[in-house]
């Protein structure tokens, strides 16, 4: 019985690592997006606020000041 799990324990194996590459990839280019394109970060504001959030805490944690005011002040001046 234990000899017929090892091909189906490989498989799930394989399947967790897929899975957790795609994750790492995934959240790379998204943090490598919000990074480069102000535009797309005032898109993850209007419809996922607690991803930019974590952009900005973030950013902070590596002792870059300032994005998060000079986004707040882009986005203030283009309603007006």
């Amino acid at each position: 019985m234990a000899h017929n799990m090892e091909p189906l324990a490989k498989k799930i194996f394989k399947g967790i690592l897929v899975a957790e590459l795609m994750g790492v990839f995934g959240a790379y280019f998204l943090f490598n997006k919000m990074n480069t394109s102000q535009d797309f970060r005032q898109t993850m504001n209007k419809k996922f606020p607690f991803i930019l959030e974590v952009y900005y805490k973030s950013i902070k944690q590596a002792e870059m000041y300032g994005i998060r005011k000079q986004d707040q002040e882009k986005w203030l001046d283009s309603k007006n």
